[in-house]
């Protein structure tokens, strides 16, 4: 599969007229520092909450139930959460390079980061030993192993878990719903200023604010935008746009998808583990 293949194609929605050409910028759902600094107060929301919201129905308070992509994208959020936290790292490739998909996750800071999940997935890095692949690690997280051995690092109600999370932080609020035959939680939103500041921060990413080099760009907001195409979330945030935005936004993230990880991770001031996790998700 070619690495823009299963980008979602616009589904049939009500148009408004959003266009980002030209909008001022406005403070994004968080205030980010350097990544270096990741663990700053000022950083509210992880990419996992993100990647969530973008996918949860405003009303109905769940994500779609024919979305299958979102519980692994979600643990690749995790790792490159982690990551930019500097908590993990991939290891070194010495004089010879090895491919993204050969090398090894290490633990490089073992403080814990304050937010359950993460904790819990650096704590599985930390004793693995050997270390594992990034290709690994998101399916072991996600109990996608046929390994026995290996479903003990599976992170359970891992969606139910960041919808709590959002609730807390007074983003959504609980419900029960009744579907004929089980009743279930969800989490409509309480509000949209935080989610509509969201789309608005990915939408401008890849419009107004556009620079044409992943390396100039906010990694975070990077990964964002790579983490909700691989959770088939991505769609979420460009369907309001207008039909000439919707397809400058597009191709600006097929550019991206089609990018060579492999050559990105030599440039300098890179995350390699990001390109870690994009890569696996591009296979």
């Amino acid at each position: 599969m070619g690495r823009s293949e299963g980008l979602v194609q616009r589904r049939n929605v009500a148009q408004t007229s959003n266009s980002s050409h030209g909008q001022e910028e406005e403070n994004a759902p968080y205030v980010e520092k350097e990544e270096e600094d990741g663990d700053s107060k000022e950083t509210r929301f992880t990419l996992l909450e993100e990647v969530l919201l973008l996918g949860l129905k405003d009303r109905e308070g769940y994500t779609s139930f024919w979305n299958d992509c979102i519980s692994s994208g979600l643990r690749g959020c995790i790792l490159i959460e982690l990551g930019l936290r500097g908590r993990v790292e991939l290891e070194k490739t010495g004089m010879r390079r090895r491919l993204l998909a050969n090398r090894k996750i290490i633990c490089k800071n073992d403080q814990p980061t304050g937010d359950v999940l993460l904790d819990e997935a650096l704590k599985h890095i930390k004793e693995t030993q050997p270390p594992e692949t990034t290709q690994s690690w998101i399916e072991y997280l996600s109990g996608e192993t046929w390994n026995p051995l290996k479903l003990r690092y599976q992170l359970r109600n891992v969606r139910e878990r960041l919808a709590k999370n959002l609730v807390e932080k007074g983003v959504c609020t609980t419900e029960k719903q009744n579907f004929l035959l089980f009743d279930m939680t969800t989490h409509p939103l309480k509000e949209n200023t935080i989610k509509g500041k969201l789309i608005k921060r990915v939408q401008e990413s890849v419009l107004s604010r556009w620079v044409n080099d992943p390396h100039r760009m906010d990694r975070r907001t990077l990964s964002l935008i790579y983490l909700a195409h691989a959770s088939d979330v991505l769609e979420n945030a460009f369907a309001p746009l207008s039909d000439d935005d919707y397809e400058v936004a597009m191709k600006r993230v097929r550019d991206l998808l089609d990018l060579d990880f492999e050559q990105e991770t030599m440039k300098d001031g890179t995350c390699e583990l990001m390109w870690a996790v994009v890569s696996a998700f591009s296979k």
